[in-house]
């Protein structure tokens, strides 16, 4: 770091993505990225914007707030979009968690969360996971912090029912419940009609995964008119024109096409459940995921070595070097030919 650099910020560890070679071309299972392009709506709607991009785009982003507050049965004001499902996360960091409001979320989840709190100069505590990393609803009740939730959760790909969450929710009437829902499209059970019954609960949504759009960088959240004006309040203290108007054209687009990711997220869980079967043929022992990728290890090849077999096969996936989770990989479920040409490299490297 520059001399420069603040203190404030010196304790800071940023959040790693997933890599993005562009030395060969590779099968892509490292990003719970889609494997299928986005609607043609969605690419239309962008196209037809492009012409305007010298405006900018109307900060209120009214029909796109009403399309998604029709699909969930809400009003506008209980809808806020975002630059992607991560800035809503930072702006509940910001809004609702301070040093007499500290946060809590699991030991092992989406990385950010520790980075947003640390970032906003939040303590926080991770709440170890279960030895079958499945997350412990009793652990969560009744706390002094402000809770974030992946359901399902990440890199495992275990969720909570709806029963399960709304006991943390009213076991907490005076901390906000956060439910990150990035991957709630793939089978598990959306808390999102509990937003009309609890004032403490924010639920936060993609557009990255089921809807195809990870490029566009949107995802909302949604939660009572009173949390979504907090939230708004931040947003206008930020960046008030914080959606691109290609990205909201193409959310709005990809929201008048539910068709469209109805079928695809059913051609991804068929694919997933190929996969789980074709891996525990070979050995492997996986969490029961319900997101848009699985969790795997073999008992007796490492992580890292299969990690790197893959690799320089062409196939990248996930490893994490977390000594809890290091003998595991997370794989991004592609196409059933890419899932089709994992397993068949996988077949060879349990052979070696």
């Amino acid at each position: 770091m520059s001399r420069f650099f603040t203190n404030k910020h010196s304790t800071l560890t940023p959040y790693t993505p997933g890599e993005q070679p562009r030395d060969k071309k590779y099968i892509k299972l490292n990003t719970n990225e889609s494997p299928f392009p986005p609607s043609p709506c969605a690419i239309q709607a962008a196209s037809e914007a492009a012409k305007n991009l010298q405006l900018y785009p109307d900060p209120t982003y009214k029909a796109l707030h009403e399309e998604i507050a029709a699909y969930h049965g809400l009003t506008p004001e209980e809808v806020l979009v975002t630059n992607g499902s991560d800035e809503i996360l930072n702006f509940a960091f910001m809004a609702f968690c301070d040093k007499e409001h500290p946060a809590a979320f699991p030991n092992i989840t989406y990385g950010f969360y520790s980075v947003f709190a640390t970032l906003n100069h939040v303590p926080y505590t991770e709440i170890p996971l279960k030895p079958d990393f499945t997350v412990e609803p009793l652990d969560y009740k009744s706390t002094a912090d402000t809770l974030f939730l992946a359901n399902p959760n990440a890199p495992t790909g275990l969720a909570l029912t709806v029963s399960e969450i709304e006991e943390i929710i009213k076991s907490n009437p005076n901390r906000v419940v956060v439910v990150d829902e990035a991957y709630i499209d793939f089978g598990g059970e959306t808390v999102a009609p509990l937003v009309r019954k609890y004032d403490n609960l924010l639920v936060t949504r993609t557009f990255s995964k089921s809807r195809s759009m990870a490029g566009a960088r949107l995802g909302y959240g949604i939660g009572c008119k009173a949390l979504i004006s907090d939230l708004n309040t931040v947003k206008y203290s930020t960046n008030p024109y914080n959606v691109n108007s290609m990205s909201a054209a193409a959310g709005l687009g990809v929201m008048k096409d539910e068709a469209y990711t109805e079928k695809n997220c059913r051609a991804i869980i068929e694919a997933r459940e190929y996969a789980k079967a074709e891996l525990k043929a070979l050995g492997f022992e996986m969490t029961d995921s319900l997101g848009n990728f699985l969790f795997v290890r073999h008992p007796k090849i490492k992580g890292a070595k299969i990690y790197k077999a893959l690799r320089k096969r062409g196939i990248l996936v996930r490893h994490f070097n977390s000594i809890l989770i290091s003998e595991y990989n997370r794989i991004t479920v592609g196409t059933m030919a890419e899932m089709q040409a994992l397993t068949d490299a996988l077949a060879d490297i349990v052979k070696e």
